[in-house]
């Protein structure tokens, strides 16, 4: 009896992870030109090399239990839609980046074993291996959302403030994104392919300038759910900065020691959770001068602060 409820359970959950692989409409467009123009064969490997890539994203991030929103293929490639609050371990998010790339040494080895055989001639190798380095080499460029713009944004986000390592990330990313424009402008002006591809990105960088507040408030939120298992990291602060600046300072993975140190009040421990609590409720325009004031009970005869717990 368990086992046949375990059988089911697993086809059940392959069944939903197969229902998440959306298509592009303009996919069946592209392929219906692939047809016509004799180039379906191409076509269908290039994109089978992509699904591939993709699904080494999305199975690593079931396997680490991330929430898989969809895996959708575009007219000129895919992608692997996962739920990240900016709170998951580093380890985690590395794994599943590099899963993508990983796929092509495998394919390509094994296109080498069968290289030649009555199943796989040397031209469909040779083909297979050339869509591979290229797709390979084009995701490891350091621009978003790409794989290498992804590893870039993930080293920025180790051991410095959350806010200011996803501005920089983007902000590189875009020069980037300018430099590979220019020389598409002098080397392939009239190829239509690579300018959808530059257009998709260009319109990718406009949407995460245009949330990447919604995505910090989304950080902020995510570190009250996930506090467990995280390492303690010291931020010393005075009495000039405002509440929304020390939050700002926060960094992905660590809880913060906060230590306020005031000429009159001393030094006290105050608690990143009750900080954060004031932040999303009230806003952080406060100097945390005010906020010790009013949040702190005072011993003036002992001039000793309280620690906020």
């Amino acid at each position: 009896m368990t086992q046949v409820m375990s059988f089911h359970s697993t086809n059940w959950s392959w069944f939903a992870f197969v229902r998440k692989v959306k298509v592009h409409p303009l996919f069946w467009f592209i392929l219906g030109i692939g047809m016509m123009t004799g180039y379906f064969r191409e076509v269908i490997m290039v994109f089978s090399i992509v699904m591939v890539h993709e699904l080494g994203h999305a199975l690593t991030a079931t396997f680490f239990k991330w929430k898989l929103n969809k895996i959708e293929l575009l007219p000129f490639g895919g992608v692997a839609e996962v739920e990240n609050n900016g709170n998951q371990p580093f380890y985690q998010e590395f794994f599943i980046v590099i899963a993508g790339p990983i796929q092509h040494i495998w394919m390509i080895g094994l296109s080498f074993l069968l290289a030649g055989s009555t199943i796989w001639s040397m031209q469909a190798h040779e083909l297979f291996v050339t869509h591979n380095l290229i797709i390979l080499l084009f995701n490891l460029l350091p621009i978003l959302p790409l794989d290498g713009g992804r590893l870039l944004q993930l080293f920025l986000l180790f051991n410095n403030p959350y806010k200011q390592a996803m501005l920089l990330s983007l902000r590189l990313s875009f020069f980037f994104l300018l430099i590979g424009m220019t020389v598409v402008i002098f080397l392939f002006p009239f190829h239509l392919n690579i300018w959808v591809v530059i257009s998709f990105l260009l319109i990718s960088h406009y949407l995460d300038w245009k949330q990447r507040h919604f995505r910090f408030m989304r950080f902020l939120m995510g570190r009250m759910e996930m506090r467990n298992h995280r390492s303690i990291k010291s931020l010393s602060i005075d009495g000039t900065i405002t509440v929304k600046e020390v939050v700002h300072l926060f960094e992905r993975n660590v809880t913060h020691r906060i230590t306020y140190v005031d000429s009159r009040r001393g030094t006290m421990v105050i608690s990143e959770e009750e900080l954060l609590d004031y932040f999303l409720h009230y806003g952080g325009r406060i100097r945390m001068y005010d906020w010790v004031r009013r949040h702190v009970p005072f011993d003036r005869d002992n001039r000793t602060s309280e620690i906020v717990k």
